[in-house]
C-alpha cells in the first residue's frame, strides 16, 4: 500500500516511541495509537503538533472570550488509522469506492463494527399470535439457514377438514373436489402462500393486506388480536418473505394494495422497491382513520394511514380504472348515434403548439371562439374541417338546449363502446378516503353488528374494500388477502362477486371470520350490502394446513408446568415427532442444566429443538400409508383435486 504524506510523516514520528506503535515485524498498532490519541497522551500529542504538516492539516483557530484557541481536529486525524487507504483529501477518498457508512467510516474496514444484515436468508416464523411472543423472542421456521430446508419448508402441504358453505349448507358439508371455490385456509400465511404456487401462479388480480403494523413504541398492553411488537429487522424480514410469494401469485396487471401506519410506511415503501423494484410503484393514498385527538405527541394528531401501491404491469397499463355512468345526447343532426360531449383543448400553450393558434370559427352561424393561449386547441389548424366533418367537433350556439360558451368535442357513444376503456381514476376516489368516508369507526361499528365488541378489533371498513375492488378488479377476478383478519376483503369481495382467497392462522378464523361469511351468505344487510343490492349467496371451502410439530408447539407453549411441558415433549417422542437431528431430546430431559432451569427457559429450549421445517405434514406425504390413515378418504380426495391441473 502506498502511504498518503501524512501518513507517512504520522508514522516516521510514531517510530520515535521505539516499540510502543510498532509490533517486531515492523507492523503499525492502530489500535495503540487510536488508543493513545483518545487519551490525548501529551507526549505523543506534543510529537505530531510539532510537526508543520500536521499542524497545519490538523488544527483550528477559534476565538473564545476574545483569546484565539488552537483546536486539534482529533477525529479527522483518527480516521487515518480506520481507513485501508486514506487519500490526501476529502473529496477523491469517496470517489473509489462506494458502501455503507458510520461515523464516517466505511463500516467494513473498521474493527468495531461487522456488516451484517439481521436475519439474512432468514425465513421469518408467523409470530401474529402473542403466544408466540411469549416464551420466544421472534422464533423463525428455522435456525440452520441451508436452502434444501427453506425448500421443504416451503413444499405444497396437506389440507385437511375441506368443508364447503354455501346456502344449502350454511352450517358446512364436508367437500371432496375443489373446483375454482373461493377458498379459505387456516394456518401459517408463508407456508399457505406456497401451498397457492401451483394453482394460482400469476392468476391474482388484486392483493389487499392489512400488514400488522411496525410501532416504534413498544405496546405491551394493545388492542390488537396479533403481535404488534416486532423488532424493525425481524417485522421487514417478515414482510419481505410474504411479499416476495405475493409477487409469483400476483397476474401481470394486478396490483397489490398495503396498507400501513406511518411508523412502517417508509421503511415499507423502501422494502416494497427492492421487492417490486421502484418501476412497479404506482402511488402512495392516503387514508384517513379517525376525526383527530387532542392527546396526542407534539400537539399533531395523525389522523391518517397510508395505501402503498405496486404491479407487475408497466406504465401504460390500466392497473386501475373505473366505469361512468356517462350522459349522451341524441339529437337529429346525428340519428342513431348518440354523443358526449369532451375537452377540445390540450393542456399545451400556443407558443408549444403553433400550428394550433387560430380562432375557431363555426361553419353554420359563422361565430368565432379565439384560442386561449395558455390551452391551445386540441386540433390543429389544417385538420379541423376533416374532423369536423367527421362529426368531431361541436359548438355551443348548434344547440338550443347547451350549456358552455367553448366548441367542444364530440365522442360518439359507438366509439366508447368499441375502445371499452376503463377512464383514469380522479381524486374524486382519493377523496373518498381522505374524507372521512371510510374511517376505522365504520369497520368497528359493522363488526358489532355482526358479533360482540370484543370479538375482533380494528377491522378495516367494507367502504374501503368496495373503493379498491372497484377500480382494480371485475366480476369473477380473484381477490387474496393473507392477513384475513374479520374477512372484511372477503366478504366485499363475495358482494361484489368476485372470487377470493383468504388466509389466517389464528383462532377467531372460526369464530369471527367464517361465521362473519356465512352470515354474507344468509344475506346479511350491513356494509355495502345496500350499496350493491345483496341478497345473499355464494359459497366458499375452508381447509386447514395439517399440523405436525405446529400442534406440538402449540402445546409447548400452552404448558403452565414442567410436568405439562414434559407430558408433551413424551408425547412427540412416542408420536415420532422431528426434533433437530443435532439434539437427544430423552438426555435433554436428564440434563441437570435442563432441570435447574426456570419453565420459561425449558419451553424456549424445547420450542428451539423441535424441526421448524416439519411445522406442517408435506403434500408428498401423502405417499404414506402412516400419513393417510390420519386423514378422512374426502381430505384425500380434496388434496389430489387441488393439486390436480390447473383449470382457471
Amino acid at each position: 500500500m502506498i502511504d498518503s504524506k501524512i501518513m507517512e510523516t504520522t508514522k516516521s514520528i510514531l517510530k520515535d516511541f521505539g516499540n510502543t506503535y510498532f509490533s517486531d515485524k515492523g507492523t503499525l498498532k492502530r489500535n495503540k495509537v487510536i488508543e493513545d490519541l483518545d487519551a490525548y497522551t501529551p507526549m505523543l500529542m506534543k510529537a505530531l503538533l510539532a510537526n508543520q504538516l500536521i499542524h497545519d492539516t490538523y488544527t483550528e483557530s477559534i476565538v473564545v472570550d476574545d483569546k484565539s484557541v488552537e483546536l486539534f481536529k482529533l477525529n479527522q486525524f483518527i480516521e487515518m488509522f480506520t481507513y485501508k487507504e486514506y487519500w490526501q483529501d476529502s473529496y477523491t477518498k469517496f470517489e473509489n469506492k462506494i458502501g455503507l457508512t458510520a461515523g464516517g467510516k466505511f463500516i467494513d474496514e473498521t474493527a468495531d463494527v461487522v456488516l451484517d444484515f439481521p436475519f439474512k436468508d432468514t425465513v421469518l416464523k408467523a409470530g401474529m399470535t402473542k403466544e408466540d411472543q411469549k416464551d420466544a423472542d421472534e422464533p423463525f421456521l428455522h435456525e440452520t439457514i441451508a436452502k434444501a430446508e427453506i425448500d421443504q419448508l416451503l413444499e405444497p402441504k396437506i389440507f385437511v377438514n375441506a368443508t364447503k358453505y354455501d346456502q344449502e349448507n350454511l352450517d358446512g358439508a364436508p367437500v371432496d373436489t375443489f373446483e375454482d371455490n373461493n377458498l379459505i385456509i387456516k394456518g401459517n400465511n408463508l407456508i399457505a402462500l406456497n401451498s397457492l404456487k401451483k394453482r394460482y401462479t400469476g392468476c391474482v388480480k388484486l392483493i389487499y393486506l392489512d400488514v400488522p403494523y411496525f410501532f416504534k413504541k413498544t405496546i405491551s398492553e394493545d388492542a390488537f388480536k396479533y403481535n404488534s411488537n416486532f423488532h424493525l429487522s425481524a417485522w421487514l424480514t417478515f414482510l419481505k418473505n410474504r411479499l416476495e410469494i405475493a409477487k409469483v401469485l400476483l397476474s401481470e396487471k394486478g396490483s397489490i394494495w398495503l396498507n400501513i401506519s406511518e411508523d412502517g410506511m417508509h421503511y415499507l415503501k423502501v422494502l416494497a422497491d427492492s421487492v417490486f423494484t421502484s418501476d412497479k410503484f404506482v402511488g402512495t393514498i392516503p387514508r384517513k382513520t379517525r376525526n383527530g385527538k387532542s392527546d396526542v405527541p407534539y400537539n399533531l394528531s395523525q389522523d391518517f394511514d397510508w395505501l402503498l401501491v405496486y404491479t407487475n404491469g408497466f406504465e401504460g397499463d390500466e392497473i386501475v380504472g373505473r366505469q361512468i355512468e356517462r350522459q349522451y345526447f341524441e339529437t337529429s343532426d346525428f340519428p342513431n348515434r348518440p354523443w358526449r360531449k369532451a375537452d377540445l383543448t390540450s393542456q399545451r400553450t400556443v407558443q408549444e403548439r403553433p400550428n394550433s393558434n387560430y380562432t375557431m370559427v363555426n361553419p353554420k352561424t359563422g361565430k368565432g371562439y379565439p384560442v386561449n393561449p395558455k390551452r391551445s386547441w386540441a386540433v390543429a389548424k389544417d385538420t379541423f374541417q376533416e374532423w369536423y366533418d367527421n362529426g368531431g367537433i361541436g359548438f355551443p350556439d348548434d344547440y338550443d338546449f347547451m350549456s358552455g360558451d367553448r366548441p367542444f368535442r364530440r365522442v360518439f357513444k359507438d366509439e366508447d363502446d368499441t375502445k371499452g376503456k376503463d377512464s383514469a381514476v380522479y381524486s374524486d376516489f382519493l377523496l373518498k378516503l381522505y374524507g372521512g368516508k371510510t374511517v376505522n369507526k365504520l369497520g368497528n361499528d359493522q363488526i358489532d353488528k355482526l358479533f360482540e365488541r370484543d370479538d375482533f378489533d380494528y377491522a378495516k371498513p367494507e367502504e374501503l374494500l368496495s373503493e379498491i375492488i372497484n377500480i382494480t378488479t371485475t366480476q369473477n377476478d380473484i381477490v387474496l388477502d393473507f392477513f384475513m383478519g374479520s374477512a372484511t376483503t372477503q366478504a366485499v369481495a363475495m358482494k361484489m362477486n368476485r372470487r377470493f382467497i383468504g388466509i389466517e392462522q389464528m383462532d377467531y378464523i372460526k369464530t369471527v371470520s367464517v361465521e362473519r361469511l356465512k352470515k354474507v351468505i344468509a344475506g346479511e344487510q350491513g356494509g355495502i350490502s345496500k350499496d350493491v343490492n345483496w341478497q345473499g349467496g355464494g359459497s366458499f371451502v375452508y381447509a386447514e394446513l395439517m399440523e405436525k410439530n405446529q400442534g406440538y408447539l402449540k402445546d409447548v407453549q400452552k404448558a403452565e408446568t414442567t410436568k405439562q411441558l414434559e407430558d408433551v415433549v413424551h408425547r412427540m417422542i412416542e408420536g415420532g415427532a422431528d426434533f433437530d437431528f443435532r439434539v437427544d431430546v430423552e438426555k435433554v430431559l436428564q440434563d441437570p442444566e435442563y432441570q435447574a432451569m426456570v419453565l420459561a427457559d425449558k419451553k424456549k429450549l424445547i420450542v428451539k429443538v423441535i424441526d421448524k421445517n416439519q411445522l406442517y405434514y408435506a403434500y408428498s406425504d401423502m405417499d404414506d400409508r402412516a400419513v393417510q390413515e390420519l386423514m378422512s378418504d374426502s381430505d384425500i380426495a380434496f388434496n389430489k383435486s387441488f393439486y390436480g391441473e390447473r383449470d382457471l
